[in-house]
């Protein structure tokens, strides 16, 4: 941190927080997840929430709670069945932590949820700033959340140049915002946590001009005095995204009144871990390089019907897919130099198999094949 940010507990008095807090109660948006302040219901939001907008969250919120509604539900639920309801949300090891998690409370906390900071702290996918936010807006404890957009904020205000990826910066922000809540009373700690994330999200924003005239901090801020808002928060350059080719395999074959296509499991580590996928090979193929390996496949007659090319961008990786969709007789449950495959209805798919957004529109080339029409009407 530099010395500029060092005295923010001091400028961030009991005067100003206490404007910020009736800026809240006016301004704040009606989200599920506010309207209580049962912990498996906060926390199950703000993991959603971490890398993922409030308005992609919300539909799967409402559902994961209808069909996993306590720590008992989701700490037996399938895995299959976790990753069906995470599907499209990404950064799956989110999910598969919440389970583990839900699984320690039950065994170690006899099912009520830990009320420390130490203990929100060992449960597993609990970092600072879920712990922080649990415990100020459930259990009135002063640990600030301090995520991209109370840092985004923060840095304004101070107009402090410290890039916000780095660790020391967050670490000095949480420490001297941790000052702030203890001054406060408990249900008060609870409204500045949800403060300042809705300042960042509604006025404070990442992109475009940030509603400073509504802001209740703008006559502390700097960075609005200097007129420089969109010069912070500073961040590191990012390394640039590797680029990956891939040619992926839409192979559907009809039988039993029923279309059916193969997909495979991918590997239990690794990225997108435990999810199903099109089979697929590195590079990039031609058609008639695929049909060769169709003929190696023993898929029988294979009939090419169409192509698509999709690129999918990760935070740390580019994919240059390829898609073929063909037509087959057999259904092989071993394709060389990819391993084994299931081959499953596309109701079974939709409904039970984990699809990750990667391989999205390689279904809906699959959904809208005339062959796929034939079988709907």
């Amino acid at each position: 941190m530099t010395g500029k940010t060092d005295a923010l507990h001091l400028i961030l008095n009991k005067k100003i927080v206490s404007g910020v807090l009736d800026w809240y109660q006016q301004n704040h948006r009606d989200l599920p997840w506010r309207r209580d302040r049962d912990p498996y219901h906060i926390w199950i939001s703000e993991i959603m929430l971490q890398q993922t907008r409030v308005a992609a969250v919300l539909d799967y919120y409402l559902r994961f709670l209808r069909e996993l509604p306590d720590l008992w539900a989701l700490a037996g639920v399938s895995e299959d069945r976790l990753m069906k309801l995470w599907e499209g949300l990404g950064y799956y090891n989110r999910a598969r932590n919440l389970k583990k998690a839900a699984g320690v409370i039950l065994d170690r906390f006899g099912g009520s949820f830990p009320e420390t900071e130490e203990e929100l702290l060992s449960l597993p996918g609990i970092g600072a700033y879920t712990a922080g936010a649990i415990g100020s807006i459930c259990f009135g404890l002063p640990l600030p959340a301090v995520d991209g957009n109370v840092l985004r904020v923060i840095s304004r205000i101070m107009a402090d140049p410290s890039p916000i990826q780095q660790e020391r910066t967050r670490a000095g922000v949480q420490q001297e915002l941790r000052l702030v809540y203890q001054t406060l009373e408990k249900s008060k700690r609870s409204t500045l946590t949800q403060s300042l994330m809705e300042l960042g999200a509604t006025v404070c924003i990442p992109k475009g001009e940030p509603g400073c005239a509504g802001c209740p901090l703008n006559r502390i801020c700097a960075s609005h005095k200097e007129g420089t808002e969109q010069d912070y928060p500073v961040k590191l350059k990012q390394a640039a995204r590797r680029k990956e080719e891939k040619t992926v395999f839409i192979l559907i074959s009809e039988g039993e009144g029923e279309i059916r296509t193969a997909i495979r499991r991918r590997p239990d580590t690794g990225l997108l871990s435990g999810l199903y996928e099109f089979p697929n090979l590195p590079g990039s193929r031609s058609l008639k390089q695929v049909l060769e390996h169709m003929e190696n496949w023993d898929t029988g007659n294979a009939v090419p019907m169409m192509e698509l090319p999709y690129t999918h961008i990760f935070s740390h990786v580019e994919w240059h897919m390829k898609g073929f969709l063909l037509k087959t007789d057999k259904c092989p449950e071993e394709l060389s130099g990819i391993g084994r495959v299931q081959w499953v209805s596309l109701q079974k798919l939709q409904e039970d198999n984990a699809l990750p957004s990667a391989f999205k529109p390689f279904l809906q080339l699959l959904q809208k094949t005339e062959f796929h029409e034939n079988h709907q009407r």
